[in-house]
């Protein structure tokens, strides 16, 4: 298969940045597009009110079509609600702030936010020129009643009609790994959906194709085994310092984010970076761990050393973050305004806290709520998320039940717990169906967990 005629060859894209290395393209900061640099043109004000900041911002450059990514992308899955809807006034506030700081590459997908996200993010994006953000979008054909190739059609076509576009910069076939090649092929290639997808590609209304990566690597391999065959764009894999060497530790995964990483580059496909926070979980590190990290850089936040680590290395194109909050946009345009890369030193302190967070008796979910809605009531991620923060708290586990402070510390968990769900969405009324088995891409044992977490209470 022959690559579109809009895309650059590699001797092309280093005649176009005028340098003779890739890896050090991807670690210039450059300039972003002039219309972005001049604050007049920006059509809409920030909500702070700042100047905005578009000539700080890291960019990695797009080996195959040149296109100049923002280091920090926005990951629309987890959008502003009010009153159990999506916020879209607070959404385009924040979209019109990170667009005026330089933030160009935004990413949702059909299921995401309860099937809305793609709608929001259209409504949103399309109050600005085309061509000052790039959209990513997936086939979310997860479901079987979507691998007839006409119903994942409906789905891309209506991608379209919900971001009010005529392309799509960056298009992935989503969360493909959990069963092994046995989900793979009915979903992309028994039904000729990949073929599909390769001829959108070549008639231009697909930019970049490649795909998100959770689970089986027997996938993940043939996929990029096969990078002469497909010529994938990029790919999408969980990376964060944690995840670098401990992805598989405790947990039913196949290989580290040092694994998955090292073999794009070595295939020459570029990574989108997915829970580069691990769903929050470092953002919110025991005391022990957070101290040393504020002791080097007293005004960095937690998140910004997980940025950090991730932009320094050099085959990222972007990075994802679900930015609910305007205090978390700024903070992150901060982080890459320009990016500050990690020195050996720092890289090596945040490996140590890796290996010492292993210790943590911690249940590795990332908040992605693909296991939602429990058909029982159950609230997975929240559960999973109260339970870390006792953990992290130093809370759990308990002390034996001879223990002095035993029942103190149980009754201030209980109290918690109480407090943080309600009856309904409690562990107590898992059933075990197993329903949500399936659909984890950390592939956690969720009965069994829900299971501790009974007896603990």
């Amino acid at each position: 298969m022959s690559k579109d005629p809009h895309k650059l060859n590699r001797r092309q894209f280093l005649k176009l940045v005028g340098m003779g290395s890739a890896s050090a393209v991807a670690m210039a900061v450059l300039k972003p597009f002039d219309a972005l640099a001049n604050p007049k043109n920006i059509r809409y004000a920030t909500q702070s009110g700042q100047q905005p900041l578009t000539n700080a911002m890291t960019y990695r450059v797009n080996h195959y079509t040149g296109d100049k990514v923002s280091l920090i992308g926005y990951g629309m899955m987890r959008l502003p609600q009010k009153d159990g809807q999506i916020d879209q006034e607070l959404v385009n506030q924040e979209v019109d702030y990170a667009i005026a700081h330089g933030i160009n590459y935004f990413d949702t997908a059909p299921r995401y936010c309860g099937g809305r996200s793609e709608t929001a993010t259209g409504i949103a994006l399309s109050r600005h020129p085309r061509d000052k953000y790039y959209i990513a979008t997936k086939m979310s054909n997860q479901s079987r009643n979507m691998w007839p190739i006409e119903e994942s059609k409906k789905m891309y076509y209506q991608s379209f009609k919900s971001l009010q576009v005529d392309y799509i910069d960056y298009y992935l076939m989503h969360s493909v790994g959990g069963s092994g090649m046995k989900d793979f092929r009915p979903r992309f290639l028994d039904n000729g959906l990949l073929d599909f997808l390769l001829e959108e590609r070549k008639a231009g209304r697909i930019r970049n194709l490649g795909f998100s990566y959770h689970g089986n690597v027997e996938v993940f391999d043939w996929l990029l085994d096969h990078q002469e065959q497909y010529h994938w764009d990029f790919c999408q894999i969980e990376l964060n310092y944690v995840d670098w060497r401990h992805a598989s530790t405790g947990r039913k995964k196949d290989a580290d984010a040092e694994y998955l990483y090292n073999k794009c580059e070595k295939a020459g496909v570029q990574c989108v970076i997915m829970e580069p926070l691990l769903g929050g979980r470092l953002t919110r590190l025991p005391e022990e761990f957070a101290s040393q990290l504020k002791a080097r850089r007293p005004n960095d936040s937690q998140a910004a050393w997980s940025f950090r680590w991730i932009g320094t290395l050099p085959n990222v194109l972007t990075a994802l973050s679900g930015m609910t909050l305007m205090e978390h946009l700024v903070d992150n345009v901060k982080t890459f305004s320009p990016l500050d890369p990690c020195t050996e030193q720092e890289k090596a302190l945040l490996a140590r806290i890796a290996d010492d967070m292993q210790g943590y008796p911690t249940i590795p979910c990332t908040a992605c709520e693909y296991c939602m809605p429990c058909p029982y009531g159950v609230n997975i991620p929240a559960n999973f998320a109260y339970y870390n923060e006792a953990v992290n708290k130093k809370l759990l586990p308990l002390p034996d039940k001879t223990a002095s402070d035993y029942r103190s510390r149980h009754n201030e968990y209980v109290k918690g717990y109480k407090k943080a769900l309600g009856e309904l969405q409690r562990a107590d009324k898992c059933m075990d169906c197993e329903e949500c088995l399936a659909k984890c891409p950390q592939q956690i044992r969720i009965p069994n967990q829900m299971a501790r977490l009974v007896e603990l209470l």
